[in-house]
Parts: structure tokens; sequence; C-alpha cells
């Protein structure tokens, strides 16, 4: 579906929003829908006392596999649906994408943060949306742009950044078009991954 290219691997160091050491900080700027790309963001989002609504991992951190606290963390028992996806180093599959999309709410459901907000503890009300939790055979870091893309506004979606910490991207016009432009600078049919997303493809 879409590659990322050799020469524009380094415009994905930069972070994409503020970073932070202490989930529990980063969790009290945080409203509305909570995504999570990463084994490790999601073990720290979670022990800090909110599970993801969508959290996608891949069993590894810098291409090492997880500990075993991180993994056992991280448990799909916590959350409503599985689903797994396969997903190669450096690429954007129609399977991860067609994963995520399903993750998400459909535009204009789910963007009021009243509404998913997630309770004390980290679930949901009865109304609220359902927890999916992605399990990716290969690798998931570029997924983190897709799902700024997708996201409804007010979604926090979080990432780790290598030797630093995790990032929080608010979803908005801003970073949403920041995003949408790297996607489209990469390898492939952005046309029909935008379809799979249910975004506008003009």
């Amino acid at each position: 579906m879409l590659s990322l290219p050799d020469d524009l691997r380094g415009e994905f160091k930069e972070p994409f929003g503020p970073v932070f050491t202490d989930a529990r900080e980063l969790l009290a700027e945080s409203e509305g829908l909570l995504v999570a790309i990463g084994d490790v963001v999601t073990y720290h989002l979670t022990d800090a006392g909110r599970v993801p609504d969508v959290a996608v991992l891949d069993g590894y951190t810098e291409r090492t596999p997880v500990e075993e606290a991180i993994r056992e963390g991280t448990s799909s028992e916590v959350y409503d649906e599985r689903v797994e996806a396969t997903n190669p180093a450096a690429t954007l599959t129609t399977e991860i994408l067609v994963a995520l999309a399903d993750a998400l709410p459909e535009p204009g459901t789910a963007d009021d943060a009243d509404e998913a907000e997630n309770i004390e503890g980290g679930g949901h009300g009865d109304s609220g949306p359902k927890r999916t939790v992605i399990d990716v055979d290969g690798e998931e870091d570029l997924l983190t742009l897709p799902a700024i893309v997708a996201a409804p506004d007010g979604t926090s979606v979080v990432y780790g950044q290598p030797g630093e910490g995790m990032v929080r991207v608010p979803v908005d016009d801003g970073t949403r078009s920041r995003a949408r432009g790297l996607v489209e600078r990469m390898d492939g049919d952005h046309e029909r991954a935008w379809e799979l997303l249910g975004v506008p493809t003009g």
C-alpha cells in the first residue's frame, strides 16, 4: 500500500508534539480518545490509570523484544476487541489501515471530549466507545501518522520518542495537515489509503 522512502526517514525523527517522561502529566492534558502506538507507551499509560481506547502493539521496543512485565501490563484481556494485522517495517499495509479505521469511531460520532473520556479507573461508561488492541506482526511505528489523520478532533495520539519519552499529539487541523503531508510523501497509493481510513481524498 505505502512504503517509506529512504530520503524521508530523517523527518520522522523530530517529535510531532510535546515530549513527556511522566505518564500522569501527559494524561492530565489528554481529553477525548486516547490512541497509543507502541508497547512501552501503552504500558505506561495503563499503569498510570488510563487504558487507551486504541492500542497498537508489536511486542518490541527499538527492535528488541519487550520485557515480560511490559507484555503482561499490556494484556489484551483489558480490551473489548483484539485485532491482528501484518505490517512489515517501513510500510503501511492495507491490513493495518483497515484495522485502524475499524478501531476508530466514525467521523462525527466521538469528537466530543466528554463522550469519549474514560471514567475513573480507565474504564468506559456503558455508552462509551469500545477499546481495541491491534496486535501487529511486523512494526507499528508508522501508524502514528494515519492515526492522527483519521482520529476525531480532540484525540490524543501518543507514541514513543527513542531516548526521550512519550510524545502526545493533540489532533486538530494543524497536526492532521502535517501528518497527511508526510503520508502523501510516502511511495504508494495515497488515495486508496485515505479511502480505507474513511477520510477525504481531496
